[in-house]
Parts: C-alpha cells; structure tokens; sequence
C-alpha cells in the first residue's frame, strides 16, 4: 500500500495495542471557494449557500458560503493518508463505511480544518482483512464545535502469513 511521506509503517502487534488512543492529528488546510465550486460541480450541488458568495451573505446567517458537508467528509481520506501510519504488510485499504456521521458546524469558505483519528477497534479476520474502527473529529481552526464526528469503518488487506 502506499504509504504516507514520513510515515513508518506499523505492526499489527502496535497496532491492536493502539486501541482506544489518538492515531495523530492531520495538518490544516484550507477549504476555499475554489474546492467547493469543483466539489459542487462534480457532485451537481449547486445550492446557493454554497457556490454564490453575495446571495449567501445576504440571505444565510454564515456571512458567505459554507463548504458543503459531504465536501469535509470526503477529505478524511486525504487527512488520514498524510496522518496515520499504514499498516505493515498491507496491500491494499478501503472505505467501508459510516457507523455514524454528524455534521455539527458548518466550515465557513476560507476556514482551516483537520482531523483527529482515534482508533476505537481492531477487528482480525481470518480471510487477512482487517477491519479497522476510528473515531474522527474535523475540527475548524477558532471553532467550539467541530465540522463533523464520525465512527468510520475501514478494511486493510494483509496477506496472512505462510501464503
């Protein structure tokens, strides 16, 4: 699997021992207006809260467009490729999903996020995938409340060992 710069790889020892504490935190990054607009048109949502700056300061109580939420949920991927470490062995990871997602604040356009990873569960599969649960925080630079909490579900594969 490819692998972060920077990032060692961990065992799957460190990582069932990792359970119940902070993976990392991603650095900040931006979310302007030119990503919502790409993420509005590859997605057809156009609403004007959104992608029409005038209209949303006059009409929203935010003062200008948001991102939209599935916009922050959908760079967890990228926040985790640049934060936790991959598992050693691995061949491949993918999405497997949401146990739950909330959309708390709304990531005002120009503002900073990141996220904190917090690995709540391993799960060993004797097929060689291994089920990964982590708690995510997007957290908004200045912000009380975060832009979203969510329990994702991942799946890494790892070639059991002798094959």
């Amino acid at each position: 699997m490819d692998e972060a710069p920077g990032l060692r790889p961990m065992s799957l020892e460190k990582l069932l021992a990792t359970v119940g504490n902070e993976l990392g935190t991603s650095p900040w990054r931006v979310v302007h207006q030119r990503m919502i607009d790409q993420f509005a048109d590859a997605t057809d949502d156009h609403q004007f809260i959104h992608c029409d700056p005038d209209r949303a300061a006059r009409e929203t109580p935010f003062g200008g467009t948001i991102a939209h939420g599935f916009l922050s949920l959908s760079l967890l991927s990228a926040m985790a490729f640049e934060t936790i470490p991959p598992l050693e062995g691995a061949g491949m990871g993918i999405n497997h999903g949401f146990d739950t997602v909330r959309f708390v604040a709304p990531v005002k356009t120009g503002a900073r996020i990141r996220a904190k990873f917090v690995l709540a569960d391993v799960k060993v599969r004797p097929s060689g995938w291994i089920q990964i649960t982590t708690d995510v925080t997007i957290e908004i630079e200045n912000s009380a409340k975060p832009a979203l909490t969510a329990r994702w579900l991942t799946l890494t594969f790892v070639e059991p060992k002798g094959k």
